[in-house]
């Protein structure tokens, strides 16, 4: 199943839910979703740490405790952390539909093997490209 889709189903018990994950089509965007009763969104939120030169990391020490904390080889700070609240959530089918998202990565070549894939989100572009 396609996150889109698995974030358009019917989610039982669901009556709020908000985070942010990476898609493997656009491996520079964080992704954010939210959901309040029957609205939800799907929107870029910015770039990954991952995705920006070391040298224009932020210099602050609490600011690089966090990238370091949430950095994981091979994918840098990428990773997804959604929150659900709700009554009477079946939580083994809410993380069977969820887990059923997560792309294979099986090659050396990481996420580019995933650039060709079908990508239902529309164009997202940051400030600079927008100009």
């Amino acid at each position: 199943m396609k996150i889109h889709q698995a974030l358009n189903e019917p989610l039982p018990g669901v009556i709020r839910a908000k985070g942010h994950f990476w898609v493997a089509t656009r491996p520079d965007w964080v992704a954010e979703f939210s959901l309040a009763g029957a609205l939800s969104t799907v929107k870029p939120l910015g770039k990954w740490w991952a995705t920006i030169p070391e040298e224009r990391w932020p210099d602050h020490a609490q600011a690089l405790e966090y990238i370091r904390n949430h950095w994981q080889e091979p994918f840098g700070d990428r990773r997804q952390e959604l929150v659900f609240i709700g009554a009477g959530i079946d939580w083994p089918r809410l993380k069977a539909q969820l887990d059923g998202c997560l792309a294979p990565v099986e090659s050396s070549d990481g996420l580019a093997g995933f650039a060709g894939a079908d990508d239902p989100f529309p164009l997202w572009r940051d400030a600079r490209e927008a100009a």
